[in-house]
């Protein structure tokens, strides 16, 4: 199964992975929001402070894919969204999404209540 790490008191984030969780097929997600059981996040040598900057995703295997790679593990998964995955992995596009994406989540979590108080 694919473990999905999220932030659920950023409205956004919730709002997206409540999506996918709708159009996800049955056992292949497990969704983990940290701010609810941060333990299940922090067991892998990461800090709550680190998935509330960007998502983190851990395959069947154990690895662990952030930010742009992350959606692309969820979206691969996804009926309606594999074509946008095997796009966004094109050089040029995985690079912009990339970058776009760490300008965004500097953004966000710079602005987060939560952040670095512990939660």
């Amino acid at each position: 199964m694919i473990t999905v790490f999220y932030d659920g008191k950023c409205g956004l984030c919730r709002r997206e992975i409540n999506h996918y969780m709708h159009h996800a097929p049955a056992g292949v997600f497990i969704w983990v929001d940290i701010t609810v059981t941060p333990e299940l996040f922090t067991v892998f040598g990461y800090t709550i402070n680190d998935g509330l900057k960007i998502l983190h995703v851990r395959d069947a295997t154990g690895k662990m894919h952030t930010a742009v790679d992350g959606f692309i593990m969820i979206w691969q998964q996804l009926p309606r969204w594999r074509l946008f995955a095997t796009i966004t992995k094109l050089p040029i596009i995985h690079f912009v999404a990339s970058k776009l994406y760490h300008i965004f989540a500097a953004w966000r979590f710079k602005n987060l209540g939560h952040a670095s108080c512990g939660l």
